[in-house]
């Protein structure tokens, strides 16, 4: 079963997803790429991610910079559905 996790389990799992940060209720990573084809590729394997264990993250395109922001709506906030997904996304991102 999913549960929200407590402001110290949160801190605690970003440890070992330094590119994510915590904003509101949620989770986030921005991501700047080398074109915006690459960003629409990105987006597209995180697609197949979410899609795969139904559970989708809220994503904001600009040019080449792509945020991904992470919640458990059904849940108000940051459960391990949201932790794992980041480490998924984490590696799918080109280095660049």
């Amino acid at each position: 079963m999913t549960e929200l996790l407590s402001e110290q389990d949160v801190d605690e799992a970003l440890r070992s997803l330094p590119e994510w940060r915590r904003v509101d209720d949620a989770i986030e990573r921005r991501v700047e790429l080398t074109s915006f084809p690459e960003a629409i590729e990105t987006v597209n394997r995180v697609a197949e991610l979410a899609e795969a264990a139904n559970h989708h993250p809220d994503i904001d395109i600009r040019w080449r910079t792509v945020t991904f922001r992470l919640s458990t709506h059904s849940h108000g906030g940051v459960t391990n559905k949201d932790i794992a997904l980041a480490g998924e996304i984490d590696g799918v991102i080109p280095s660049v």
